[in-house]
């Protein structure tokens, strides 16, 4: 499939995140085919409801059947299809405990502009693919999504009201809690 699953160390990850939070509202940028969901749904509270947003009407239609065949209920989950950086302004803010980004590396750094505003004190932003087949960590590689990663990292590590962590699984975890 064009949209490659999350690992199931990173899936771990994200359900660990999502009880050790007792999650009730989670935002993820990038449906795929649902793993992420179902990862994340399997660690929300009973009541959480996963909000979902994917260009792709194809991909949210796949997750849909996913989450219906997990047995997850119809309301646990808000699926929107749009762009991300349209999206996410339209979203409540200091509402959500994660958001999960798994979308557009180029819009990684928006993402956690976006992501600061939708966050409780206390929840965590998400970024799959922090080392990107470790091209991040070599300075010669310059393509436009290796940057933004790059960036990324480098304004999480240095926002004041950010505790940040690098998880080595699947391609790169980065998990920060807003403090």
């Amino acid at each position: 499939m064009p949209a490659p699953p999350i690992s199931p160390g990173t899936g771990a990850a994200l359900r660990f995140v999502a009880a050790m939070l007792d999650a009730k509202n989670v935002v993820e940028i990038g449906t795929g085919y649902g793993i992420s969901g179902l990862w994340l749904m399997r660690g929300m509270r009973s009541d959480g409801v996963l909000t979902s947003v994917d260009l792709e009407a194809e991909h949210q239609r796949l997750a849909k059947t996913a989450f219906t065949e997990a047995g997850f209920a119809s309301q646990r989950v808000r699926l929107i299809p749009g762009a991300a950086l349209d999206v996410l302004p339209r979203l409540t803010g200091g509402h959500y405990d994660i958001v999960f980004c798994d979308g557009d590396k180029q819009e990684y750094p928006h993402y956690l502009e976006q992501a600061l505003r939708l966050l409780r004190i206390g929840g965590v932003v998400a970024f799959d693919n922090s080392l990107w087949n470790d091209q991040v960590a070599d300075p010669s590689v310059r393509d436009a999504a290796t940057t933004a990663i790059r960036e990324t990292l480098r304004l999480v590590t240095e926002h004041e009201s950010l505790l940040e962590v690098l998880l080595p699984v699947g391609d790169g975890l980065l998990l920060a809690q807003k403090r």
